[in-house]
C-alpha cells in the first residue's frame, strides 16, 4: 500500500530537436516540482530560458557518472513527499538515458511513479523511415568493440521484427558495415540523422550502400532503423512435418499442442499433420 504521503517521480521527455515540441506538462511541472533532477544541468537552463519557464524546485544533477550514488537522495525526497522531476538531454529518461536506476528503486520502496509523455527518437525514427513497423524492438547503443558488436548483430540476424539503434556519428559508418555483414548488403535500412532539427536527414537504401554513404563522414544524432529478417518457409513434405512434431514431443510439448503448432508454421490443415503423425511409416520395398 502506498503511503499518502509519499511524493511522486515524474519521468518526462524532452523536445529531441525542436523546442516547440516539448509537451506542455513539462512546463507545469518544471515550475511545480520539489526537485528537478536533470542529466545536465546547463541544458536545463537553457530549455527552461527556451520555454520561459523558472524552476521553482532546487535542482541537482543526474547522470550516468552519479546515477548510483543521487538515486538514494532522491528516493528519500520522495519518501518525504517530495515531487520529484527527472529529465534527461532529449526524449523520456531510463530510455538509453539515465532514469532506470531511480524507477526501480521506487517500485522497491512502493512509491508512485508517472510520467510526462512527449518526444521520442525511437518511434520518430520508426515513423518516417518507410519500414514495417507493427512489430518491432529496441536495441539502443551497440557495443563499441568490433568483436562484441558482430557477435551482438549475429545474434539478431534472424530477428524478424524491425530493429531500432541509437549510434554515434564516428561509429555510423563501421556499425552499418557490421551490420551488412551480419543481416546481407541488401537489408533495408534507414539512417535518420538529426531528427525534427534544421539539418534533418533520413537517407533509405540497402545496408551496405549506406555504410558506404557514411564513410564520408557522418554528423548529429543519429537513429538507425533496419527492417527484420524474412521467415524461412516450414518445410511440409511428410518426413519433414513428422520430424517437427517429434521434435517437439521430446522436448515436452503436448503431441495435440505440437501438431497445431507444426501445423500453422508449415500452413498445412491440423488433420493432415495428425494423419502424417498417427499413419504407419511403412519402409520403402526397393
Amino acid at each position: 500500500m502506498i503511503g499518502s504521503m509519499t511524493g511522486t517521480l515524474v519521468l518526462a521527455a524532452t523536445p529531441i530537436g525542436q523546442v516547440g515540441d516539448a509537451p506542455p506538462r513539462l512546463v507545469h511541472e518544471l515550475a511545480t516540482a520539489d526537485v528537478v533532477a536533470a542529466e545536465d544541468t546547463r541544458r536545463l537552463k537553457r530549455l527552461c530560458g527556451d520555454l520561459g519557464v523558472e524552476i521553482g524546485g532546487r535542482v541537482v544533477s543526474y547522470f550516468e557518472g552519479n546515477e548510483q550514488a543521487r538515486t538514494p537522495m532522491l528516493v528519500e525526497a520522495l519518501q518525504n513527499g517530495e515531487r520529484v522531476l527527472l529529465v534527461t538531454d532529449a526524449g523520456m529518461p531510463s530510455v538509453s538515458d539515465p532514469g532506470y536506476r531511480l524507477v526501480a528503486a521506487c517500485v522497491e520502496a512502493d512509491l508512485l511513479v508517472t510520467a510526462v509523455p512527449g518526444p521520442s527518437a525511437v518511434l520518430t525514427a520508426l515513423a518516417v523511415s518507410g519500414l514495417p513497423v507493427d512489430r518491432f524492438c529496441f536495441e539502443g547503443f551497440l557495443p563499441r568493440k568490433a568483436g562484441e558488436r558482430s557477435r551482438r548483430l549475429g545474434g539478431l540476424a534472424t530477428e524478424e521484427r524491425t530493429m531500432v539503434f541509437f549510434e554515434a556519428p564516428h561509429r555510423t559508418a563501421a556499425a552499418l558495415a557490421a551490420m551488412a555483414d551480419a543481416f546481407g548488403d541488401d537489408r533495408a535500412a534507414a539512417v535518420c540523422r538529426e531528427l525534427t532539427k534544421t539539418h534533418e536527414e533520413v537517407r533509405r537504401g540497402g545496408l551496405r550502400e549506406l555504410a558506404e554513404w557514411a564513410a564520408d563522414g557522418v554528423r548529429g544524432e543519429v537513429t538507425v532503423v533496419v527492417t527484420g529478417a524474412v521467415p524461412e518457409a516450414a518445410p511440409s513434405d511428410p518426413d519433414s512435418l513428422r520430424a517437427a512434431v517429434a521434435g517437439r514431443e521430446a522436448a515436452g510439448e503436448r503431441r495435440k499442442d505440437a501438431i497445431a503448432a507444426v501445423a500453422k508454421a508449415a500452413g498445412v490443415p491440423k488433420r493432415e499433420v495428425y494423419d502424417l503423425v498417427h499413419r504407419p511409416v511403412h519402409p520403402d520395398p526397393s
